[in-house]
């Protein structure tokens, strides 16, 4: 029996999820297959690779000494992959975190354009708030996510762009002209989830006022009410064009917004698959040509 990339991979995802039940999930297989392979590698080499004590596994002195070389192995796999211009032969799940405002800005189109670059290349979508998913990266859940800052962790970035916040409400409110802090006050101001960045900004922005903040970790349902006159909102501008052009709502004059959201693909290249990265220029191209006609 010899080494396989099968046997690497398992080594590398053990060694970065501390688990053996989330690299099989990983790896889109079972935790015995897992284990299989790992004690095929141990009795190959003649050593153990993992310190299995308690709940979480670590690598051994002999598994740190490997690590490098392994990672070393998939890359150049990886590298003959990307030589070999045959994007047909990259295979495997690429595991996406997206915020919803990408959702419905331009991830059909990135995922389409992703599927004819890589046609056997699946994707397990996440949609959740930009901390949560950044956190997910950090900890390898996600290959690649799409979020606006501030970040606490660093990785590799491609930027997607700066994306405005605008005031908007249904025309049946009847608020028109230069408005005062007050003005808004006077209705639910709809928001982002709690916890996130823009939300921390709008409260922080009325806290001397007795505004009813109503947050919503779901941007279309806080659109919707939006348009059905149920308070005031401040959202991506990318969100609400539609809803714009058809006169659905309509932009308030107000001077104050929160900062721009500023959206960037991230992703850990010292770690990751060549395809990550090339998924991550793609979404940057997505999102420039996006802007170009929306913005």
């Amino acid at each position: 029996m010899v080494v396989t990339f099968k046997h690497l991979e398992a080594f590398v995802w053990v060694a970065d999820l501390t688990s053996f039940v989330r690299a099989s999930e990983r790896l889109n297989t079972t935790q015995p297959n897992i284990s299989s392979r790992i004690a095929t590698l141990e009795g190959l080499i003649g050593t153990p690779l993992f310190d299995r004590n308690g709940a979480k596994v670590h690598l051994t002195s002999k598994g740190q000494q490997l690590m490098s070389h392994a990672r070393a192995v998939l890359a150049a796999r990886d590298q003959f992959l990307q030589a070999a211009d045959e994007k047909a032969l990259t295979q495997g799940i690429l595991r996406l975190g997206v915020t919803e405002m990408i959702v419905h800005a331009w991830l059909r189109t990135f995922t389409l354009a992703l599927k004819a670059m890589f046609p056997n290349l699946a994707v397990e979508l996440t949609v959740d708030m930009a901390a949560e998913l950044e956190r997910c990266l950090h900890a390898r859940q996600l290959d690649l996510a799409l979020i606006n800052g501030p970040f606490q962790y660093p990785a590799t970035s491609e930027p997607l762009g700066r994306y405005p916040m605008i005031w908007v409400a249904a025309p049946s409110l009847g608020l028109s002209g230069p408005l005062r802090t007050e003005d808004l006050a006077a209705h639910p101001i709809l928001t982002h989830a709690r916890g996130s960045w823009p939300h921390r900004l709008v409260a922080d922005h009325f806290h001397v006022r007795s505004a009813r903040l109503v947050p919503s970790s779901n941007l279309a349902a806080c659109l919707q009410m939006t348009v059905d006159g149920m308070g005031v909102a401040v959202l991506p501008k990318a969100m609400a064009n539609r809803e714009l052009a058809e006169g659905a709502l309509v932009t308030l004059d107000y001077p104050w917004t929160p900062d721009d959201l500023d959206f960037q693909a991230r992703y850990q290249s010292e770690k990751a698959p060549g395809h990550v990265a090339k998924a991550a220029s793609l979404a940057a191209q997505v999102a420039t040509d996006f802007a170009a006609v929306n913005q």
